[in-house]
C-alpha cells in the first residue's frame, strides 16, 4: 500500500539541545491534537468511506501524518541529544527521563500518554469529516503555540512546515466534505448516515 522513501518529509538539522522545548513540541506527537492521533483517525475513517474521492483524500492525509509523526520525533530526539543531569533538571525534563530516559515516547505536553480516546471514528462521513477539519484547525493551532515559546531556527522552520501542512489538510477536507455533499441525493444531507444508509432508505 505505502512506498517508503527513508528520509524525512522535510529536513530537521537542530543542533543545540533544549529539552525544554522538546517537551512542548512532544505534544505534537501524542497529545490530543498530535500527529499520531491524526494518522490513526483518518487511516481507521477511509474505510467504509461510499465515495473513493473522499476515501483518497483520508488515505493521502493520513499517510501524510505518518510522515509528520517522524519529523516530530526526529525534532525531540535532536533537542535532546547529548544532554547531562543539569540540563535535564534546570528544564524540567527530569521527570520525563525518570521514566523514558531519551527515548521518544508519545504524550502530550502535560505528561498525558498518548490515547485513541482523543480521536472520532463514526462511521458518518459527515460526522467524521466535520471532525477532521475540526481536528486540523486544532492541529494548527498547537503548532502556533508553539512557535510562540520558540526562538531557535532551525525548529521554527520545522515547525512553521507542519503548520502548514495542517492549512493544507484542513483545505482537502473542505473540498471532501463538498464531494459529499454534491454526493447525497437530498435537501439535508444530515439527515442521514452516508456510510450505512441505502438511497432508497433514506428518501422514505
Amino acid at each position: 500500500m505505502w512506498s517508503y522513501d527513508k528520509s524525512l518529509m522535510y529536513p530537521v538539522k537542530i543542533k543545540p539541545p533544549d529539552p525544554a522545548m522538546a517537551k512542548r513540541i512532544m505534544s505534537q506527537l501524542g497529545g490530543p491534537h498530535g500527529e499520531m492521533g491524526a494518522a490513526t483517525r483518518y487511516l481507521s475513517q477511509r474505510f467504509g468511506v461510499p465515495y473513493g474521492e473522499i476515501t483518497g483524500i483520508l488515505t493521502d492525509v493520513g499517510t501524510e501524518e505518518l510522515a509528520h509523526t517522524e519529523m516530530v520525533s526526529a525534532i525531540i530526539y535532536q533537542l535532546t541529544r547529548n544532554l547531562n543531569i543539569n540540563d535535564i533538571e534546570k528544564s524540567g525534563f527530569d521527570a520525563y527521563f525518570i521514566d523514558h530516559t531519551t527515548g521518544v515516547f508519545p504524550q502530550s505536553a502535560g505528561g498525558v500518554p498518548f490515547s485513541t480516546e482523543t480521536i472520532a471514528c463514526t462511521g458518518d462521513l459527515i460526522a467524521d469529516l466535520n471532525e477532521d477539519l475540526a481536528a486540523e484547525q486544532k492541529a494548527r493551532l498547537s503548532y502556533d503555540n508553539i512557535l510562540r515559546f520558540c526562538d531557535n531556527p532551525d525548529v521554527r522552520d520545522a515547525i512553521k512546515f507542519l503548520r502548514e501542512r495542517e492549512i493544507v489538510h484542513y483545505q482537502r477536507f473542505g473540498e471532501g466534505l463538498r464531494i459529499a455533499q454534491d454526493k447525497l441525493d437530498a435537501k439535508n444531507f444530515y439527515a442521514f448516515n452516508p456510510n450505512f444508509d441505502k438511497p432508497k432508505k433514506m428518501m422514505k
